[in-house]
């Protein structure tokens, strides 16, 4: 009988490791996402031998994380089955890759449903690509990001654990200026990114500040996602400050991505400017993603 559990700092080690064993690139496949986003998405983690599992939902309405790990993939998908089964909730798996598609596919012939949810596809850029925006498509954002440049007297330096409190509060101020309370995205966002910068030298994050006049004005916040991808978890500047985001961008993948060849930037959850925002940096490929639900 499987057995799940809250998730807790004291699991990063173990998670981490069983994690690594796949080296999946999607999102889902990392300590700090869902450690900062359990409450939002109500998970829960176990683990059956050396496959790393994630049930999250409410009772009776259960869904699961395709495992992560190394062994029987069909034995640890039929204790999922059995776990559904026992919680009187049909198995519906998550965060397929195409390749995972497949695989269960072929271990289950005709027994699931596969459903592409685009909401959830991560974008993937070129590492290269976002340190040097170079080409034509990305001329726009070479302009901003030499404007701010050209016309802020700015510094940037990393982010380490004892500027967490003044990174703080600039993300509540940013907060208020865009009205995180009345926009449902922005505000369990919110709650995901106070329980980063809670446990942000725990989590063994990196990330990048930028100031202008000694002030706040932008952060980013990322790490190590598999042997090839670094992933960005936060972002955030003023908007009045043209090129904020372009140079935050730019400047901390240049610090974090050297020796790896991607960059995920996760997904847009269904937010059309956020997509919009996405799309305009030119992601070299979409990390899709399915669900399975058995018939």
């Amino acid at each position: 009988m499987l057995e799940f559990k809250k998730i807790e700092l004291s699991d990063k080690e173990w998670v981490d490791r069983l994690l690594s064993l796949s080296d999946y690139r999607g999102a889902e496949y990392n300590f700090t996402n869902l450690f900062i986003w359990d409450v939002v998405y109500k998970s829960e983690i176990g683990r059956f031998r050396d496959f790393f599992l994630l049930r999250a939902g409410t009772p009776g309405d259960y869904y699961y994380l395709y495992p992560a790990g190394r062994g029987d993939r069909r034995e640890v998908i039929e204790e999922l089955m059995e776990n559904a089964s026992h919680e009187d909730c049909n198995l519906s798996i998550i965060g397929l890759s195409k390749e995972a598609k497949g695989e269960l596919e072929k271990m289950f012939p005709g027994k699931f449903r596969y459903v592409a949810t685009r909401d959830s596809f991560d974008y993937i850029y070129e590492a290269e690509k976002m340190m040097t925006l170079s080409g034509k498509k990305l001329q726009p954002k070479r302009n901003h990001l030499n404007y701010f440049v050209s016309n802020y007297n700015w510094s940037y330096e990393d982010f380490t654990s004892d500027k967490v409190e003044e990174v703080r509060e600039f993300s509540h101020e940013w907060c208020r200026r865009n009205e995180c309370k009345s926009v449902d995205t922005l505000a369990l966002e919110s709650c995901a990114v106070e329980k980063c910068l809670n446990n942000y030298g725990s989590l063994g994050l990196k990330g990048g500040i930028l100031r202008v006049d000694g002030e706040i004005v932008a952060y980013t916040i990322g790490e190590v996602l598999n042997s090839d991808t670094v992933i960005v978890h936060v972002e955030k500047a003023f908007q009045e400050f043209r090129g904020a985001y372009q140079f935050i961008n730019r400047e901390f993948i240049k610090k974090i991505s050297p020796g790896y060849q991607y960059v995920n930037r996760e997904d847009d959850i269904g937010d059309e400017g956020l997509r919009k925002a996405k799309e305009s940096y030119y992601p070299i490929f979409m990390h899709e993603k399915f669900t399975a639900t058995l018939f």
